[in-house]
């Protein structure tokens, strides 16, 4: 526990003042309809939804899991979150473009426009509640859970005290200003985090005990921990922390913020942008933060941890007030943060304050979304007036923070709901990036790999046969020999539903191509078809773009990989490395400039 002064105090009274008077200030035009509490009017500009993307992503347990991971396996096993920069950057050159043409209110609306009948109906309501309500409370919880760590340690507060104060605050601007709100106060939240994080990590890496970067490498605790890549001579790391993500997870599975084809709440503002070109600038300054610059200081602060306190009994000896289900190597980070100075500790509670309310108003906001446009008005009250629905996406805010903020007090740590999310969404993501792109894709191929993905998930965690064929499996990552069967089984049952089952109609395959225009081999059918009735689909007759989007997407993982390793090496001191990668990113990013000239995606 630390102890505030009068400096740090007022800092965090200004910020919470400032984060409740925007929410205040914009709560009658975001109560004025639907759209503007959950998009906004679909007017907003690139950067600010680039920054609300960043922002978003920049919560509480992000630094937690970050540092459990790197003290558990090195920074090299970050490679399980950084492989998702594939379907980022996909989402980015190919998918972006086609959410905003779609113009719908959420990305779940988009099931009866792709598809057709009662399935779609179906979907369409059931994963309202399946991902806005069921796994939205447990990401949210996630969150919550490291708010209460940060507060027992830093603060000495009761998990209750801290998921009542900190939940009260985060609840009251999400429901006045709705999305609007969400984005503004983003955009503040974004620069008091990354100021926060940037500054304990310089102030923690040159504590006396630390002494410095230089001394910080040599360590004999975190020597073997700061490789980028994991060892090649390693084969059970090479494969479980690298190979597996990069050749499989990235494309497969269906994860909060980096869903296949885009998807979440990233879906909801590349939805509210001004129009396509702005909805792919958003995700792209996203990507580029998310990836190459924001981890670094969170991996500084972890690795430095590895000095101070170089396993847990070293942490349980320094806080013997932390419950022992509490206690994992997620707890470093803020043992660190109590090292901070007067002034410095009030900026960084306020950022860690300000990553918790970006992310959890955000999710709130997005599940709202979910129970009012794709449950409430379609299930329960389709003649609901504007000011019903903005009354039921208030009462829906406060609910999903009470159910969160419950299931967070049974929690143990981050990772564990990391690897559950993960293996649970395993062999769905391939239908996410096909289901624009290949015609035969129906409802059916949707609801039967969710449900087979859950299904087998279950059964190789809770059952004997399970534990009878992964029994020699131990630790954090053993899930991940698990994940590409899951990903076989899931994938064999969704395309044996596929063709099992009816095709959608005619009209709807018609009007949807109609709408979106995707292009590509995977609707020739289709449009055939409709050349044999007269019926012309297609708006123009450009080339398909998505070959150059995909080469934009090699390309932009070029610029954006090559710059996160130049960062680290810069940091490391290695500077011939530093330089070749600095080299890579630029000549990568002239090239990409190039290419998303042909794709027609000029920003600016």
């Amino acid at each position: 526990m630390v102890s505030l002064s009068p400096l740090d105090y007022t800092l965090i009274i200004i910020f919470f003042s400032l984060t409740l008077g925007i929410g205040i200030w914009v709560s009658k035009k975001s109560g004025k309809n639907s759209s503007e509490f959950f998009l906004s009017g679909r007017s907003m500009p690139w950067w600010l939804l680039g920054v609300s993307m960043v922002a978003t992503t920049f919560s509480t347990d992000t630094p937690n899991l970050v540092t459990d991971i790197v003290r558990t396996h090195g920074v090299s096993g970050n490679w399980v979150w950084w492989a998702f920069l594939l379907t980022g950057l996909l989402t980015v050159f190919v998918y972006a473009k086609l959410w905003r043409k779609s113009n719908v209110n959420t990305d779940l609306e988009f099931y009866e426009l792709r598809y057709g009948g009662k399935p779609a109906s179906f979907l369409r309501k059931f994963r309202a509640v399946y991902l806005g309500v069921i796994f939205n409370v447990i990401t949210m919880s996630a969150v919550t859970l490291a708010a209460i760590k940060i507060g027992g340690i830093m603060l000495g507060l009761e998990p209750w005290q801290t998921v009542i104060s900190a939940g009260i605050i985060t609840v009251t601007f999400s429901a006045l200003g709705g999305f609007k709100g969400v984005i503004y106060t983003d955009f503040l939240l974004f620069f008091v985090a990354m100021g926060g994080a940037i500054g304990a990590a310089y102030y923690l890496v040159n504590l006396p005990e630390v002494g410095g970067v230089a001394a910080m490498i040599t360590n004999e605790h975190v020597a073997d921990k700061l490789s980028i890549l994991p060892d090649f001579s390693d084969t059970e790391s090479l494969i479980t922390l690298l190979i597996i993500p990069l050749a499989v997870q990235w494309w497969s599975s269906w994860y909060p913020g980096a869903e296949p084809g885009g998807g979440g709440y990233i879906a909801q503002r590349m939805l509210a942008a001004k129009d396509e070109n702005h909805a792919i600038g958003a995700t792209f300054f996203f990507n580029i933060m998310h990836y190459a610059l924001r981890p670094w200081p969170w991996i500084i602060v972890a690795l430095a941890s590895l000095v101070v306190f170089p396993d847990l009994a070293s942490i349980q000896e320094a806080f013997p007030s932390i419950a022992d289900d509490k206690l994992g190597h997620d707890l470093a980070y803020s043992a660190m943060l109590t090292k901070l100075p007067s002034g410095l500790l009030g900026l960084v509670l306020a950022s860690l304050i300000a990553a918790y309310m970006s992310t959890i108003s955000t999710q709130l906001n997005w599940g709202s979304s979910y129970i009012v446009f794709d449950f409430y008005k379609e299930q329960i009250n389709p003649e609901a007036s504007e000011k019903r629905l903005v009354a039921v996406g208030r009462i829906s805010t406060i609910v999903l923070m009470v159910f969160s903020a419950l299931l967070a007090l049974l929690l143990q740590n981050a990772l564990q709901l990391f690897e559950v999310l993960l293996v649970f969404g395993a062999g769905t993501g391939l239908i996410f990036i096909l289901r624009w792109f290949w015609w035969r894709i129906n409802a059916w191929s949707e609801i039967a790999a969710m449900f087979a993905s859950g299904i087998v998930s279950i059964i190789l965690k809770l059952t004997p046969a399970g534990a009878f064929f992964f029994a020699k499996e131990t630790g954090v990552f053993a899930s991940y020999l698990e994940y590409p069967f899951v990903v076989l089984v899931t994938t064999i049952i969704w395309l044996a539903a596929t063709y099992m089952t009816q095709p959608e109609s005619k009209a709807v395959l018609q009007s949807f191509y109609k709408k979106i225009q995707p292009g590509g081999p995977g609707w020739s059918k289709v449009l055939l078809d409709a050349k044999s009735e007269d019926i012309d689909l297609e708006d123009n007759k450009e080339p398909w773009s998505v070959p150059a989007g995909i080469l934009a997407m090699i390309l932009g993982c070029a610029l954006i990989y090559s710059a996160m390793f130049a960062t680290g090496y810069w940091i490391y001191g290695e500077t011939t490395q530093a330089f070749v990668m600095t080299i890579i990113a630029l000549i990568s990013g002239g090239l990409l400039v190039r290419i998303w000239k042909k794709i027609k995606a000029n920003i600016l």
